[in-house]
C-alpha cells in the first residue's frame, strides 16, 4: 500500500470513530431553552432549542447541595451545562445566561469545565415549576467545592434560565 492510500485508510479510519457529525434534532415540545452565539450545531434558524426530552435525552446528573435558596440539602437532577454546549458545538469562552425576567450574567465556560454544573430540571424529584425558579436553574455544587460559596458564583446560580448565548 503506497504513502496516499495508507493516509487515506488512515483518514477514513479516524472519521469512522469520530463518527459523522448529525443535525440536532427539532424540539417537538414547548421550547425551554435557546442556545445561540458561537455554536456549531443549530436548529432553529441561528441558534439551537431545546424542548424537555431533548435535555432529558442528554446524560442526567444528580446534585445534592444546599444554596442561598436552599437552606437544607436539595437534589438537583438533569444534564451537566458542560454535556449542554457539548451537544450545540459551543466553542466560546464564556456564556450569557438570561432568565425569564431578563436577568442576565455571563459565565466563564471554565466553570462547566472545572466543575460539574448542573442545568436543573427537576428538584427533589419533580420538575420544576416557574413559580418555583424553573423550568431550568444552574446549579453548582457548593458543598462539594466550597471555594464556590461566593456572591460570585451564587449569581452564576441563575433561576428560570430561557437563553444561553455563547460569547
Amino acid at each position: 500500500m503506497g504513502f496516499p492510500t495508507r493516509r487515506a485508510a488512515l483518514l477514513a479510519l479516524c472519521m469512522g470513530l469520530a463518527g459523522p457529525a448529525s443535525a440536532l434534532d427539532k424540539p417537538t415540545g414547548p421550547v425551554v431553552l435557546s442556545v445561540g452565539g458561537d455554536i456549531v450545531y443549530r436548529n432553529a434558524g441561528d441558534r439551537a432549542d431545546f424542548d424537555m426530552e431533548m435535555l432529558a435525552a442528554l446524560p442526567q446528573h444528580t446534585l445534592i447541595t444546599t444554596s442561598p435558596w436552599h437552606r437544607q440539602p436539595t437534589r438537583f437532577t438533569g444534564p451537566l451545562l458542560r454535556d449542554v454546549l457539548a451537544s450545540v458545538g459551543a466553542t466560546g469562552r464564556k456564556v450569557q445566561a438570561t432568565a425569564l425576567n431578563n436577568y442576565q450574567i455571563e459565565i466563564p465556560t471554565e466553570d462547566f469545565e472545572k466543575h460539574s454544573v448542573v442545568l436543573a430540571r427537576w428538584v427533589n424529584g419533580q420538575p420544576v415549576r416557574i413559580r418555583d425558579k424553573g423550568p431550568l436553574l444552574i446549579m453548582y455544587p457548593f458543598d462539594q467545592t466550597p471555594a464556590l460559596r461566593t456572591q460570585v458564583h451564587y449569581g452564576r446560580a441563575i433561576w428560570q434560565l430561557r437563553r444561553l448565548d455563547v460569547l
